[in-house]
């Protein structure tokens, strides 16, 4: 059996018959794998504690025959982000999050980038130092522009007149097209979403900025509601696929 080890955010984790747990990983340096920790539901020795949603863990898991699971062989817990656990509304971010990247992902497919941005809004989140709604438009502008899918906020997606030369101070976003429209195109059909320039600029900044300056922009309470609502609408329109958590997070943040 050949081994391997990486640092790793637990995703998911189903009984596997009366002892056994099968464990779903995004891992920094196999991207997602599923495993299988034998024994792990009566070893306290092993795994007491450790294997929790959204832990940060040092791994080593072994490989076999080609068609069984790989085999989890140590879990060391690095992060147990505990205040998430300990709130409803930062369980219902923090799953959200990990669906998207559950969802997305293929097996096997190494995003560096994107474990490290999960690993950083999980980090803030559990800190309380930035909002979970701030730190959740952090993680959907950022995801979607790892995929080539960031919504279009630079220039009408009809008529390509940029953002700085529309003279009225909001603009519309069209869902479908995935981009703003300025008034004049705005006569499209389509579900459409009024977006002032000065929010519109803090979601550019947000996207481009380094993690640590992103997170800590302050946000008033309508620009968190706007973005929220415009992009827990985008991500699942162009994911193609609704999404569960983000059903529970609406419910949760009411």
């Amino acid at each position: 059996m050949s081994s391997y080890s990486t640092p790793a955010i637990m995703l998911r984790k189903t009984d596997f018959g009366d002892y056994d747990l099968i464990i779903t990983l995004f891992t920094l340096k196999e991207g997602k794998i599923t495993v299988i920790a034998k024994s792990a539901k009566k070893s306290t020795k092993r795994f007491g504690g450790v294997l929790e949603l959204f832990s940060a863990l040092d791994v080593v898991y072994g490989t076999g025959r080609r068609k069984s699971l790989p085999v989890l062989q140590e879990a060391v817990l690095k992060h147990p982000f505990p205040s998430i656990r300990a709130s409803v509304l930062k369980t219902a971010y923090a799953s959200y999050w990990t669906e998207l990247i559950n969802e997305w992902m293929e097996d096997g497919q190494i995003e560096a980038l994107l474990y490290q941005l999960f690993y950083h809004v999980l980090k803030e989140l559990d800190a309380g130092a930035s909002s979970g709604g701030a730190l959740s438009i952090l993680f959907q502008m950022r995801f979607m522009k790892m995929f080539g899918l960031a919504p279009n906020l630079r220039r009408c997606g009809t008529c390509r007149m940029d953002m700085e030369n529309i003279k009225e101070t909001t603009v519309m976003f069209n869902l479908a097209k995935g981009g703003i429209i300025c008034n004049r195109c705005a006569v499209e059909s389509g579900r459409k979403f009024v977006l002032t320039k000065g929010i519109v600029k803090q979601l550019l900044w947000i996207e481009k900025e380094n993690l640590e300056q992103a997170a800590r922009i302050r946000l008033d309470s309508e620009a968190i509601k706007v973005g929220e609502e415009l992009l827990e609408a985008f991500v699942p329109f162009h994911l193609g696929k609704d999404l569960r958590s983000l059903k529970f997070l609406r419910q949760i943040r009411k």
